[in-house]
């Protein structure tokens, strides 16, 4: 009796130790399964899974293959506006992804799109300036400048019925698409008025040959500065507490940059290019 006890803990253990390693073989089959399927599941549609779950991604033209030969005088400047259309795009994608949820259903063209196209026109406009100047300078290029959002199958909800908008934008869906918001403290009481340093008075002695380019953009500083306004009353409760600087101040410094650096080319073809001017980009809003 007492030699077939330990037999029988002997097969007992065994049936026991058996039993627990095909348990264990199944865990880890189980488990290296299940990883590939994930790892499959990734490689085939990780990016659809991101889109999906994302705000899309923004979609612009191609400059470079619609430019014609390029002057060796102008190729540095071309290729130096070339990779910032690319950084524009970048920023705008990022800008995209960190808005998700701001602003009402224009918010997107309004703060995002519509800055962007502002960007790109005024380096493409660059670019068509450079290649000018040793050669015929391309026309049209301008065309190129707006860009579009490419949901990829984007999962966002669906715009709100009118029924659902009848109470003047008090409720936010979820912050799905970018459906509204429940208003901006920003920018609910009143719009305010956009103050910009003044860039005339900071010029230095314009050239004759500059003078008709300095003072179209100095005009075209006025028009900004009006149509940002305008865009200010017409958005008065539209977005969250920073719609108004994303929407808005961002985009018009980003514009005035670009007029700025234009009138500062224009000059400095024929004298000293002024320095420090786009330190007069920023504007503010006054309550």
């Amino acid at each position: 009796m007492s030699r077939a006890l330990p037999k029988y803990n002997k097969r007992r253990v065994t049936f026991i130790g058996g039993a627990a390693a095909v348990a264990l073989s199944g865990t880890v089959i189980a488990g290296f399964a299940l990883a590939g399927e994930t790892t499959a599941s990734s490689k085939s549609g990780g990016t659809n899974a991101r889109t999906l779950a994302g705000p899309g991604t923004v979609s612009c033209p191609d400059v470079k293959s619609k430019l014609p030969a390029v002057p060796a005088t102008a190729k540095a400047e071309i290729d130096r506006n070339l990779a910032l259309l690319n950084t524009q795009i970048q920023e705008a994608n990022k800008r995209l992804v960190d808005t998700v949820g701001q602003g009402g259903p224009n918010f997107v063209q309004n703060a995002i799109l519509g800055p962007l196209k502002d960007k790109r026109v005024a380096t493409i406009n660059r670019m068509a300036t450079a290649i000018g100047r040793t050669a015929a300078r391309p026309q049209g290029l301008d065309s190129l400048a707006p860009c579009s959002l490419n949901a990829n199958g984007s999962a966002a909800a669906p715009a709100p019925t009118p029924t659902q908008q009848a109470g003047g934008n008090t409720g936010n869906s979820g912050n799905t698409g970018n459906a509204g918001n429940t208003g901006n403290t920003g920018n609910a009481n009143a719009a305010g008025t956009i103050s910009c340093p003044d860039v005339k008075s900071k010029l230095p002695a314009v050239p004759a040959t500059a003078k008709a380019e300095v003072d179209r953009n100095l005009a075209l500083l006025n028009t900004q500065i009006q149509e940002a306004s305008k865009r200010l009353a017409s958005s008065v409760g539209q977005g969250g507490p920073n719609f108004v600087q994303n929407a808005i101040l961002g985009p018009l410094k980003d514009k005035r940059v670009s007029t700025i650096d234009r009138i500062a080319i224009s000059i400095g073809r024929t004298t000293a290019k002024p320095q420090g001017l786009d330190s007069l980009a920023a504007c503010t809003l006054t309550k």
